[in-house]
């Protein structure tokens, strides 16, 4: 499931992660360094199962049922929030 932004969403990178902002209805998030890892591989086309293995590469510790999780959740999030659609 390959994601884009939904047109009107713009992102920033900042030194700690990402900015998303919504420009028809004002609103922004600011994305922490896995959020914005997360986010760039997707937006990127990868798959989650992929993006998990690449939480993972960055973070050795995770295990992979917590990454699987993560993605899926965040990717949940972004789509509930209307901030991306499938590509």
């Amino acid at each position: 499931m390959s994601l884009t932004l939904r047109p009107g969403v713009c992102t920033t990178d900042t030194p700690d992660g990402m900015v998303l902002l919504d420009e028809v209805t004002g609103r922004y998030w600011q994305l922490n360094g896995t959020a914005a890892l997360v986010l760039r591989s997707l937006l990127d086309g990868a798959e989650p199962p992929d993006t998990a293995r690449a939480l993972r590469e960055a973070y050795p510790r995770l295990t992979a049922e917590r990454a699987d999780a993560d993605t899926a959740s965040f990717t949940r999030a972004l789509t509930e929030a209307r901030l991306v659609v499938p590509a």
